[in-house]
């Protein structure tokens, strides 16, 4: 383990944890107000969803020497925000509950694992690109919130993409920080030094909110961040079990919902940083990367609020530059195994439109319809799933040649 330590690991698993409190605590405290949460059970729900994800970061990925990434559902947290209205917080966590044990029962039966084990490579390289394409954009956009610094950190990553591709995201990131520092970017003002404490709310069972809310965010979890974790995971390489990581979030979710967590689940954007090529050229070691960002994850369980007031201070537009930076060698990868297949090419096109497109319906993201659009046209152009294709090798698979020990555990055999 201390052999496949490196720092662009450790950068990576950095990033991916900034990038996802940043873009999306500020749902989490709506949710739980929406539950009339006070400050108490807000910085409980924190600790809860940091401890959740590092545990379960660092655990799947040391068993499976595979980099596992988890996260909470932002849009499953977006949905309680309406849904959670009305609704005392004993009554919340009886749903949070719920959806965690329906989670549970799609991993110990296998059933989600067969359905995303008939997904095509192509189709799950497009959905990727799809999903992290508007991250690549907006490295551009942030320049209109902050013209000299992104255009720095994008000239500065040209740099030392050439000539240190591994640390590349490292030196953007240290200076990135620094010229926004000495530009009086960095806003301390809100921050300030405090443990979070966790709070246990005895839950409450009604069939009104299970049916009505409980049902919901569990779809939402499934189709919106679940489904597109393991197409990242697959599109990637890595051929992990996805039943037995179903179990183990939606355990870890039953067990901490009491404290506030409402959602464990699979990461897929934050996930795709910890996968990429800047997390370890060696694509064996890169569990080191979701291994660092577990650790990062307990550390923002702990201290709750001050943590997310520690990365409030980061401008918007250094965060924007550093997802994108980020990403730009997983999105070519994407769009490479995507449309390498010429039988599938127009399918995974339509998945991957479709995906960036960000349309949302029923309350379910652009990646599941994403699935859906290709999938379908899959069967129009082809006439059927071509299964065999979901397994076979990528550019980046074949060139990083991922052993079988560190893609599949003994353990995982008997899945």
């Amino acid at each position: 383990m201390l052999k496949d330590f490196s720092w662009s690991g450790m950068a990576a698993g950095f990033v991916a944890v900034l990038i996802g409190f940043t873009s999306s605590a500020a749902i989490i405290f709506q949710a739980a107000a929406a539950a009339g949460a006070t400050p108490t059970q807000i910085s409980s729900w924190i600790f809860a969803l940091g401890l959740g994800m590092g545990v379960t970061c660092i655990g799947l990925s040391l068993y499976y020497r595979t980099p596992v990434v988890t996260a909470w559902s932002t849009p499953g947290a977006a949905l309680l925000i309406t849904g959670l209205a009305g609704l005392s917080m004993p009554q919340a966590i009886g749903v949070f509950m719920f959806s965690a044990a329906l989670v549970t029962i799609c991993g110990v039966t296998g059933l989600f694992a067969r359905a995303m084990n008939r997904i095509p490579i192509s189709i799950a390289a497009a959905m990727l690109a799809g999903i992290l394409a508007r991250f690549g954009m907006d490295v551009f956009v942030a320049m209109k919130l902050e013209f000299a610094l992104v255009l720095l950190m994008f000239a500065v990553y040209l740099v030392a993409k050439r000539f240190s591709p591994r640390y590349a995201i490292i030196i953007v990131l240290a200076l990135g920080t620094a010229f926004a520092g000495a530009q009086g970017l960095l806003k301390f003002e809100s921050f300030h030094a405090s443990l979070a404490t966790p709070e246990f709310v005895m839950p409450e069972f009604a069939w009104t909110s299970l049916l009505g809310v409980g049902i919901p965010l569990f779809v939402v979890t499934m189709a919106s961040q679940n489904a597109p974790g393991v197409a990242i995971m697959r599109a990637s390489g890595y051929q992990t079990p996805v039943s037995p990581l179903m179990t183990w979030t939606g355990l870890t979710t039953l067990m901490l919902a009491p404290f506030g967590c409402f959602s464990i689940c699979l990461a897929a954007i934050t996930a795709a940083i910890c996968m990429g090529k800047e997390a370890h050229e060696d694509a064996s070691k890169r569990y080191m990367a979701s291994v660092a960002a577990g650790v990062f994850y307990l550390v923002a369980g702990i201290f709750g609020a001050t943590v997310v007031a520690l990365f409030s201070a980061f401008p918007k537009a250094l965060i924007m530059a550093i997802a994108g930076l980020a990403l730009f060698g997983t999105i070519a990868n994407g769009l490479t195994v995507a449309m390498s297949n010429e039988t599938q090419r127009e399918a995974a096109l339509i998945t991957f439109l479709v995906t960036a497109s960000g349309v949302s319906l029923f309350g379910i993201g652009a990646a599941f319809w994403g699935l859906v659009a290709g999938g379908l046209a899959m069967l129009v152009f082809n006439g059927k799933w071509k299964t065999a294709s979901a397994t076979q090798a990528t550019p980046e698979t074949m060139h990083d040649k991922i052993p079988a020990s560190h893609s599949q555990s003994p353990h995982s055999a008997q899945r």
